[in-house]
Order: C-alpha cells, then structure tokens, then sequence
C-alpha cells in the first residue's frame, strides 16, 4: 500500500530479508510522479511485481489492473544497488522497458514465460525459442460494466522492445456471464510452475467463468483446453449494481485467484465466500501438461 509522503496508494517497498526476524529496509520504488513532491497526475498504481531471483536478474512488474494499465521490466540487481533518492531519475535507472496497454486495459498479473521453444519456428536459423510475458488484466465492475478485462501475451524476447502477439478471451455466449451477476472477465494466474505445467499450461480465473486452463505451448496461440466453475453453495455471496429501478442483486461465483503445487493440483479461491476448491486436470486437457 502507499506510504507517506509518496503519492501512490500502490507502490513498491523492498527489504532484505536473509533474517526474517529482522527485515532490513533497503528503498521504496516507484514510477516517476509517485514520489514525494511530485505534481502533475499520479501514475496508474501497482499490483504486484514477480522476480525471477538473482539468477535471472529481473522482475516484471505490473501495473493499472483494468485501466492504463503498464508491463514495466527492470534490473533488478540496478534496483536494489543503484540509487536510491527518490528522484525521476533515479526511479527510471533500473527500468530495462515499458509497454503500456490501452486506455481501457490494466496489468494485474505479469508471469514470465522465458526461453519457450516454439514448434513452429525449430528449423528457422534464429527465433527458435523466446521469451514472454503473460500479462492477465482484472475486470473490477460487476455485470460487464465496463471494457472486458482478458489476458495478453507480450513477446519480450528483445527485451528492450516488448510488443503483444496474442490474447485470450472466454466468450460471453452461450453462458450468458454478462447476465449471471458478479464480475465476468480475468483476474489473475497461477505464479507456481512446476515441471508439468512449465512452458505448457497456464490457469486464469474469470470470475463468474470459473477457472480456465490454458495451452501456452504457442502463446502466438493461446488456446484453451479445460474449465472449471464451481457451483453457488449456501455461503456464495450475493453482488450487486445500482440501476435507476433500484440496488440488483444476484448471487454468483466469483473465483479469484489460483496456484498449483507441485504435484500438479490447482487451487481456486472464491472472492464471494464459496470457498477453496482443489481440482486436477484431466482427460486430454492432462495430456497437454508433463505429467510423468
């Protein structure tokens, strides 16, 4: 959340934490306009940053969840030793790239999907394999009140020139989401990948849509191979939208966020009180994934 005297409600703390007893403040981030003293609008705020560690040396960070929403990648060795005085400048040095979405689109989640061997191009002299990030907006109006929130695939394999490929989306008919009350559009993804999901299946909760499963095999081509929408039990909650008729309320399913563990059993969370449900892939579905 935000800190005073920085400007954004959503923004980036880190602090080293060898021992966790005694976390040791390192430097707050940001992008330029968040800082103290800043004029001018306020940038769109974070979601949330995934690392890929020292290794990798870098984090993908995203923010606006449904609006303006921005893919930022940055150095992550630049960010925790470069310069740390809460400058323009200084908040812009570790910053590898930025991709920013439309007006109408957020960043909620920003997964890595790095060195993925692409079957189409295996023969071609240079593009064999490439990296992407799986970027997953949020839809936060109820009823489709609002631009439909989907996830896009960015291709980042000149890191320094990110661009979209692809994108995925639930259709509305014949479900009729729009209809069924709550939220209907993306949320987020699983951030675990375990070796038989790695570089090939991904899961995104839709809200009212369930969880949907994903063959990222060729995220030029996302397609989606198996879904689960938990049934309304007696703790589902209701939502509602004001209309000029009144407050309308209906009571729908509302799965939140997702993860998977190591062996392989995916974990869907309820925003409107149904609860956790644990699930596994099966049929062809599970023959996409590396199941051994």
């Amino acid at each position: 959340s935000g800190v005073k005297p920085w400007r954004s409600r959503r923004m980036t703390q880190v602090y080293d934490m060898s021992d966790p007893a005694k976390p040791v403040f390192i430097r707050n981030f940001g992008r330029p306009g968040d800082e103290p003293g800043a004029k001018g609008n306020v940038p769109m705020t974070l979601h949330g940053p995934i690392s890929t560690g020292p290794k990798g040396n870098r984090i993908y960070f995203g923010y606006g969840t449904s609006l303006s929403g921005s893919l930022q990648i940055v150095d992550r060795e630049k960010l925790l030793n470069g310069p740390k005085e809460p400058t323009p400048q200084n908040l812009q040095y570790p910053v590898v790239s930025q991709l920013d979405l439309s007006a109408f689109n957020g960043a909620h989640t920003t997964m890595p999907l790095l060195g993925m061997p692409i079957a189409e191009f295996q023969k071609d002299k240079v593009g064999a394999r490439r990296d992407f990030v799986m970027i997953v907006n949020e839809q936060i109006q109820l009823e489709c009140l609002e631009a439909r929130q989907m996830v896009f695939f960015v291709d980042i394999t000149s890191e320094t020139r990110p661009f979209s490929v692809s994108n995925f989306n639930v259709p509305e008919s014949p479900g009729g989401y729009c209809s069924r009350g709550g939220r209907f559009g993306a949320h987020s993804s699983n951030e675990n990948m375990p070796p038989m999901y790695d570089k090939r299946v991904a899961f995104v909760t839709w809200f009212n849509a369930g969880v949907r499963a994903l063959d990222i095999r060729d995220p030029y081509s996302p397609k989606e191979i198996g879904y689960y929408i938990p049934a309304i039990s007696e703790k589902t909650d209701k939502r509602c939208v004001k209309t000029p008729e009144g407050e309308r309320c209906k009571v729908a399913i509302q799965s939140n966020n997702v993860e998977v563990d190591d062996r392989g059993y995916i974990y869907v969370v309820d925003r409107a009180d149904t609860g956790v449900h644990i699930l596994e892939l099966t049929g062809s579905a599970r023959e996409v994934a590396n199941f051994k």
